[in-house]
């Protein structure tokens, strides 16, 4: 109704033309201001495109990386728990700049007897600690672990100078390296192996002492080469124990040396398989490669219980080769079963494997390997096909950590065999997490030391899809009466607690890991919801996902930043999220969006003395004035309820023959009811309106406001709804779609509640 709209548009332009005029002259202009709208673009935050990296949030023309191949020998001493090593390192260099040096990671330096990783808690005494915790951290003398470097030299043996601080070795090279050049050197080294269920640590060994074994899972085993990069130079920050890696990729070919009776399996092709398998175990694996349905047994649980019994004192040597992997695993132990099943992925077939001792069963024979598969499947679908020929799953108690096409998860029953949901539901989640890792970080290779939540914030995100998938291709391991799997986050109701919490102790998701409160909310929990909402609230699905896709394909095997993500989903997708950015993953705003009024109105007659009083403020005629549809407030007038707007206005319906469409006329002769309904945003963040009209005949529906109403006012936003038919109650966020931390203004009349939020703020008074 073009003609109604531009009737009140002309009464509201009249009036309040005259007002500020008027109050022109009573008041001085304000200060001027920057820009601080909320839907300012990223300029200032963003580093600028350049030749590596384009303003699309592709890759650049100039893109480069760096490689660093490996050759490696090991040695695993199981009777007094260290391992020996030698490896040979040839590193390209692909960037335009000439190189003086090299810097190589001793991340084992962590646990070394000087290491200051230990001093770096200011927290002092918790009156609350997990005993585990508490022993380790005041009750034990702590372990002396470390890199015992034995040599660095040149291909020639010659000594290279080399200078180490605490986690990090500088090599100097022998003469400059020029753009394309190649150097190759050695190292040799050896460390003792930390028991981690007493000491703690992403790798080592957890000891059995009933029957005295030890299982081995075993990372950042060897010195590492440091990224080189575009963005950070050397991208050489300690590691103090939070923050993990930055790694370039490479070809690795490694040799390690067993017990016997070990069974091991690690990053890469096991390409000497017939030497190191039985005939029994030759057999069950050509079967496992062609089911697809259960896991075929490789290594049963009752050979794994006759090898715990006995030690043997001969060993093997199992060789593996990956080709373009950023890092390198290795899982080894006598108590191991071993089972396998293949999944189609994009018309390839991967095995999904998995290695647990009898401590683990029932539950990880029935679905660790499943879980693997899963992933594989779901992750695929939301990025591109899983590349790499396996997926391993490594049963570790208390652990969940993540290398190239290796993963070690939790999740034990109890020594009868029994458990409980939380501990299954616990295990496959960490299961989809980790081996989810294969895709971020392991091969869309973000800067882990700087920016967890780009590995972290996106696998958890990912891991939510997958999980629903879960439950919905393995309906059996769900034991809730509606059967949807229970993630423990990526929903928005999952982060509202954190989110309107204590802003002390709140960090911008755009903050180094290492400097973070709440590591897990900042890191994994909040990223995933911020994705999970833009998925489903804001962009919808389809484009999501298309955009999502493009910019795992584009940064494959290379190193992005959070500017190439940020950027290539706008890129990919038509939309302008630099409000969603700042406010999500800049800021700890947190969404608060309310119903602070709601005026009903009816059509009534324009007062003879507004008329007059507008033609005069105005210096016109009464008679030349537009004619003029005036809003009053509902129950003002009640002799005038229930008139259509023909009936309520006598100047309307002089007017109406002559200057509206049959269709128009026809609308007039209808009841409406008018509201202007007034949102306000207590919280900072700038989301959609989601909003649920319940209307007298008890139909309702759901509109939904796009973030862009509040670009020209962050306090508030008025709707004029004119309804057919009458509004009883009204809802912002229904569903709860926008992480609402305050729900207790949401509804209209309101109704009393106390949110989430007030409980917070009560219990800090």
């Amino acid at each position: 109704m073009k003609t109604l709209k531009y009737l009140l548009l002309s009464a509201f332009f009249v009036t309040f033309s005259a007002f500020a005029q008027e109050t022109e002259k009573e008041t001085e202009k304000p200060q001027g201001h920057t820009n601080n709208n909320k839907f300012k673009q990223l300029y200032e935050e963003f580093s600028s495109p350049n030749v590596y990296r384009a303003a699309s949030g592709a890759p650049g023309h100039a893109y480069y990386q760096q490689q660093a191949d490996y050759k490696m020998d090991i040695v695993l001493d199981d009777v007094n728990a260290k391992l020996f090593g030698e490896e040979t390192i040839t590193y390209t260099n692909n960037s335009p700049d000439v190189l003086k040096y090299l810097w190589v990671q001793l991340d084992q330096n962590q646990r070394a007897k000087d290491s200051k990783s230990p001093l770096i808690d200011g927290g002092g005494f918790r009156e609350m600690d997990q005993a585990s915790s508490f022993v380790k951290n005041h009750l034990s003398e702590g372990f002396e672990g470390g890199f015992n470097i034995e040599f660095v030299k040149d291909t020639k043996g010659n000594p290279l100078p080399h200078m180490i601080n605490r986690t990090m070795m500088r090599i100097e090279l022998p003469k400059p390296m020029a753009s394309g050049d190649k150097f190759s050197f050695s190292i040799k080294w050896n460390y003792k192996i930390n028991d981690y269920i007493k000491y703690g640590g992403r790798s080592g060994y957890e000891n059995f002492p009933e029957e005295d074994n030890k299982l081995y899972v075993i990372a950042q085993f060897y010195p590492r080469m440091a990224v080189y990069s575009d963005v950070e130079g050397w991208q050489n920050s300690q590691f103090w124990g939070r923050d993990e890696f930055a790694l370039p990729f490479g070809d690795f070919d490694v040799n390690i040396t067993t017990p016997v009776d070990h069974i091991l399996d690690g990053t890469g092709v096991l390409t000497n398989r017939k030497d190191v398998f039985t005939k029994d175990m030759m057999n069950r694996y050509e079967k496992a490669k062609k089911s697809f349905d259960e896991p075929v047994v490789i290594v049963s649980q009752k050979e794994a219980e006759l090898a715990e019994k006995t030690k043997a004192t001969k060993t093997k040597t199992w060789k593996l080769s990956a080709k373009n992997v950023r890092d390198f695993g290795f899982a080894s132990s006598r108590k191991f079963i071993y089972d396998m099943m293949a999944v189609k992925v994009g018309g390839k077939d991967i095995m999904a494997v998995s290695l647990y001792p009898k401590e683990g069963n029932p539950l990880w024979e029935a679905w660790s390997t499943k879980a693997v598969a899963s992933t594989l499947k779901s992750y695929s679908r939301m990025t591109f096909d899983y590349p790499y020929h396996k997926a391993i799953s490594v049963h570790a108690r208390q652990q969940g950590m993540e290398y190239p096409m290796i993963c070690w998860n939790y999740g034990r029953p109890e020594k009868d065999g029994t458990y409980s949901d939380r501990v299954k539901y616990g295990m496959i989640s960490v299961i989809i997490h980790e081996v989810g890792h294969n895709f971020f970080p392991m091969i869309v290779n973000s800067d882990e030391r700087q920016w967890t939540w780009m590995d972290e914030g996106l696998n958890t995100f990912v891991q939510y899809v997958a999980e629903q998938d879960f439950g919905e291709w393995y309906p059996k391991a769900l034991s809730n009466k509606d059967k949807t799997y229970p993630s423990r986050r990526g929903p928005a109701a999952k982060i509202v607690r954190y989110m309107g919490g204590d802003q002390d102790y709140i960090a911008p998701i755009m903050t180094k890991g290492l400097n973070t409160y709440q590591f897990g909310n900042n890191a994994y929990g909040k990223p995933a919801t911020a994705l999970n909402i833009l998925r489903e609230t804001v962009m919808g699905r389809d484009l999501f996902d298309y955009s999502f896709r493009e910019y795992a394909q584009r940064w494959m095997f290379k190193h992005p930043t959070p500017e190439d993500f940020f950027r290539t989903m706008e890129d990919a997708s038509a939309f302008d999220l630099d409000w969603y950015w700042r406010g999500w993953f800049y800021t700890t705003d947190y969404t608060d969006i309310g119903i602070k009024e709601v005026v009903s109105y009816k059509v009534g007659e324009t007062p003879q003395a507004m008329l007059d009083g507008i033609a005069k403020r105005n210096n016109m005629d009464v008679k030349d004035l537009p004619k003029l549809i005036t809003l009053v407030k509902d129950g003002a007038n009640d002799k005038e309820a229930n008139k259509t707007p023909l009936e309520a206005s006598k100047s309307l319906k002089e007017y109406v023959m002559d200057n509206f469409t049959p269709e128009q006329r026809k609308a007039l002769k209808n009841p409406k009811y008018f509201y202007n309904i007034t949102f306000n945003k207590p919280g900072g963040l700038v989301m959609p309106i989601i909003v649920r009209y319940t209307y007298e005949d008890g139909s309702a529906n759901t509109e939904i406001y796009p973030a862009q109403i509040w670009r020209l006012n962050d306090k508030e936003a008025k709707k004029a709804i004119a309804s057919e038919k009458k509004i009883v109650s009204i809802q912002v966020d229904p569903d709860l779609e926008t992480a609402d931390v305050d729900t207790t203004n949401n509804t209209w009349p309101k109704v009393e509640t106390t949110s989430e939020f007030d409980k917070m703020k009560n219990k800090k008074k």
